[in-house]
């Protein structure tokens, strides 16, 4: 039985099981975000939330679409469920160090799916994945400069401030392609 299934789809288990732990980190990376959101909203960053909602829509949108490409190749995308999510953070910096460190976590993973398509000599998934991975370069550039905010404004006296308004700012020019 487990054989006929398997005919149904070209993905490998490996791949399929893969892309649904990515899915899953998706989803966990949109909750993080939206609690990030709901943190610097409370506590008067108003720029900052804006952005992090963002993030977090961004973020589901990732999860959709392998979602998406799982099924579409026949395979059994789960939905995940979403464990508990931190709500509380010690600094509005460090929201934003838990940030940065979210998605270097998350370009290692897709590193590793990167990998693990090239064992598996399943090309049709590397070149879905190609996206993701040209992504990252943006996510990690955002959130690395969000970042060195506080380290060019410092968080003296209106620093927060100056720095929470200049968050949403932050753009990242593609000069890779055309």
């Amino acid at each position: 039985m487990k054989d006929l299934l398997r005919l149904r789809t070209s993905l490998t288990e490996v791949i399929e099981q893969t892309l649904n732990e990515q899915i899953k980190m998706e989803a966990e990376a949109s909750a993080m975000y939206l609690a990030m959101s709901s943190w610097c909203d409370r506590n008067g960053f108003d720029f900052s939330a804006g952005y992090f909602k963002k993030q977090s829509d961004e973020e589901r949108e990732h999860m959709l679409r392998l979602f998406k490409y799982v099924s579409d190749m026949g395979g059994r995308a789960v939905s995940p469920a979403i464990g508990d999510v931190q709500v509380e953070y010690d600094s509005f910096r460090n929201v934003f160090e838990m940030a940065l460190q979210q998605e270097i976590a998350v370009t290692q993973s897709f590193n590793r799916i990167a990998d693990r398509c090239q064992k598996e000599k399943d090309y049709v998934t590397f070149s879905f994945i190609q996206w993701f991975l040209k992504e990252q370069i943006e996510e990690e550039y955002v959130a690395r400069r969000a970042l060195e905010l506080f380290e060019l404004i410092g968080e003296d006296g209106t620093g927060r401030y100056e720095i929470d308004k200049r968050v949403p700012k932050i753009k990242y020019e593609n000069t890779y392609e055309d």
